[in-house]
Order: C-alpha cells, then structure tokens, then sequence
C-alpha cells in the first residue's frame, strides 16, 4: 500500500477497499456536519457506495489521473485529501479534502495540503496546486491562505451543495 508520511502524527494512505467501513461510519456520524460543504454524504448511505468509490479512485491512480488518499491522525482514519485531477499537459493539480469534525484543530489539513504541495511540485514535477471551496467555508479558506495560496477570483454558481447553490472561492499556488 501507498503512504505518504506527513509527521510523526499523520500519514496520507492510498485508498484500499478496507477503508470502506471506516469512512461509512463518519459519514453516518457527521452526515449533516459533511453535507454543508460536500455534494455526496446524503447519498453515501452503504458501504458499497464507498467501495466503488475506492474502486473508481485506484482506476483513476493507475491512468494517472488522480490520487486519493486517507488522512490517518494517529493511526485512526480520519477524512480524505486527494488530488481530485491531475492534469500533466498543464501541469496542474487540483486539491481537495474533508475532515471529520472530531479531528479539527489539530493542525491535520494543513500540514496534510502542505505535504501533498510537496509531493506535486518535487515529486510529480507540477507547476500548479489549485484549490477551489464555497466562499462561505472560511476554515478551507484559511488553510489555502496560510499555506500561500493567492485567491484567483470568484466563479459565482458554481456548485448546487444538496439545494444550496454557492460560490467557489478559487485559489493557486505557483512552484515559483
């Protein structure tokens, strides 16, 4: 299996059928929690939803195209980070994550996003981190900000979140 160590407290793990179980039971937990900034929780409703998420993630990982991984805190799983497109003609990578809300404050998405910066500019040799959240979701806002994002610009409507429409804030990150 793929990891991706962060710190002594945090490992970022290849999604693997296993997890399967794992992130039902969050979602079940923190369905309402999830669902202000995620499309998916209110239809995450099995384990086979996840399995097929996992599924369709290592297809993806093998053509290249993405990857997707769990945040391990302290050898718990506690949310997702991933490369959600990997673009290789731009050389461009596009971030995305969630956390469960028991995990917050502990500093796990930064130095997670910050590890995965690493990992696109020295490793798959991108010239660009972008990451795009509902204006509305300042904690997300704040992590791009602290890392050295520079905000692009608005795109007005540009995601339906279970019937609420929001902005996305867009955010860039230049290697130089």
């Amino acid at each position: 299996m793929f990891t991706l160590k962060v710190d002594d407290e945090i490992e970022l793990a290849l999604v693997q059928p296993s997890f399967a179980g794992q992130y039902l039971k969050i979602v079940n937990e923190q369905r309402d929690y999830l669902a202000q900034w995620l499309a998916w929780p209110p239809h995450a409703d099995s384990e086979a939803f996840f399995q097929r998420f996992i599924t369709q993630s290592l297809h993806d990982y093998a053509d290249g195209k993405s990857l997707v991984c769990a945040m391990m805190y302290r050898g718990e799983l506690v949310g997702n980070i991933s490369f959600n497109a990997i673009n290789l003609s731009l050389k461009k990578v596009e971030l995305g994550y969630w956390l469960s809300s028991r995990a917050q404050g502990n500093g796990i998405v930064t130095r997670s996003v910050g590890r995965l910066i690493e990992c696109a500019f020295n490793e798959l040799g991108m010239e660009k981190v972008q990451l795009c959240v509902a204006t509305e979701n300042t904690a997300s806002r704040n992590v791009a900000e602290r890392l050295g994002f520079s905000l692009e610009g608005i795109i007005t409507r540009n995601e339906n979140l279970n019937g609420r429409v929001v902005d996305h804030a867009v955010y860039g990150l230049l290697r130089s």
